[in-house]
């Protein structure tokens, strides 16, 4: 839900009734992650996706009819042989969606609210509610936000809430979104089985921009439309101005190593050298490569970047992190113009945080869509994913 906040936050604003069906569980290739979320409101207004138009249809009416009977309930999509284009997922994959209303006197609202408020206003916030579990259950929700406490309930014992939140905190700090087993006293067997969804909601993931070039702006762009904070960075002020790059966030005229250090950075952070000049990118991607980051790629063609990663070398760079080291920058696409290159880098960042093997669909066998890395930096494929527990009485549905 948390990933259509702007439009269902206005909703909440306005008083209106909404059902929101949320993807809570992948299983194969699908084409929108856990998380995903179509919304309805009483007038029959649509906004989001759960399946980029699969089984819209079908999860519409899910939730017209969870307004009128004010339950929420789970419902598994997959694909049919005899019916694949009726409400199957013609991807071959199938995904588990939630389906909860959220009238204006409900209990939750509140919270709901203001996990939608923190989301669409670009802050970390962690959103915990019950996927399956006791009825009584059904329709709570927790909000976790790091420094302030935790918001709302979900009706059950104080351990199961205890435990909610910190797992909603664990998922938040790894910008995470699925489901937890739990149990409604707390732990994996004290009481009733639970399933819980945490939704996640960080700060767009930055993109640092380092050398003020012609390419440099085509790469503004595209890291913005990847929904990047892409700051452009130089030494030279004649060349890092913000005329030259509209759509940066910020344009900073700094040495590059200098500014890297003053940086909270995080793990989805991708940097991208495009200085040309040892005495910028040397000492830059030496701190750089020794930061947890999400990618870290530098312009050159074959011969400089041995030159350079020599340099690296005898700056105190280990084979490890030269390694993490992306150059020649982006895919083999044959770029050649600013845009070509530009799209060449994205490409490249999109594979290295999807786990993409950065190869042509066609004649492959492996998953389309895989699940981001964890913490121990594995990338899992979305079939692997187990798939949480059903309500008594929800089938899967056909087709």
């Amino acid at each position: 839900m948390l990933d259509i906040a702007a439009e269902v936050l206005a909703w909440c604003r306005d008083g209106r009734d909404f059902a929101v069906a949320t993807v809570v569980a992948v299983h194969g290739s699908a084409p929108r992650p856990p998380g995903a979320a179509l919304a309805v409101d009483a007038g029959g207004t649509v906004v989001g996706s759960v399946s980029g138009g699969c089984v819209e249809g079908a999860v519409y009416e899910l939730c017209r009819e969870a307004l009128e009977t004010g339950t929420a309930r789970t419902e598994r999509f997959g694909y049919g042989d005899d019916d694949a284009f009726a409400v199957g997922l013609t991807c071959g994959g199938a995904i588990e969606v939630l389906v909860t209303p959220v009238h204006a006197t409900a209990p939750a609202r509140p919270v709901l609210a203001a996990a939608l408020e923190a989301a669409a206003q670009g802050g970390p916030a962690a959103l915990a509610r019950v996927v399956a579990g006791p009825a009584e259950l059904l329709g709570g929700a927790l909000l976790v936000r790091p420094g302030t406490a935790v918001e709302g309930t979900l009706g059950g014992p104080p351990a199961l809430a205890a435990t909610a939140a910190a797992e909603a905190a664990a998922l938040l700090e790894n910008g995470r979104t699925g489901t937890v087993q739990t149990a409604t006293g707390g732990g994996r067997r004290r009481g009733e089985p639970v399933t819980l969804l945490v939704e996640s909601s960080l700060p767009p993931p930055r993109m640092l921009v380092f050398g003020a070039v012609d390419f440099a702006a085509a790469l503004v762009r595209a890291g913005t439309f990847l929904g990047h904070r892409v700051t452009v960075c130089d030494a030279r002020p004649v060349f890092a101005t913000p005329a030259r790059f509209p759509g940066a966030a910020e344009v900073v005229v700094d040495w590059p190593h200098r500014y890297l250090d003053t940086q909270r950075l995080d793990a989805r952070t991708a940097v991208c050298v495009l200085t040309h000049d040892p005495k910028f990118d040397v000492p830059l991607l030496t701190r750089a490569l020794r930061l947890p980051l999400a990618y870290v790629g530098a312009m050159g063609s074959r011969r400089p970047p041995e030159d350079r990663r020599r340099r690296l070398r005898e700056a105190g760079g280990t084979e490890r992190q030269l390694a993490r080291l992306r150059s020649p920058i982006g895919l083999a696409l044959g770029a050649r113009t600013p845009e070509e290159t530009a799209l060449s880098t994205a490409a490249e960042i999109v594979a290295v945080r999807r786990g993409g093997a950065g190869v042509p669909l066609t004649g492959t066998t492996r998953p389309i869509h895989h699940e981001p890395a964890g913490p121990d930096g594995v990338v899992r494929s979305g079939h692997d994913n187990d798939p949480p527990a059903r309500p008594a009485g929800a089938e899967p549905r056909a087709a």
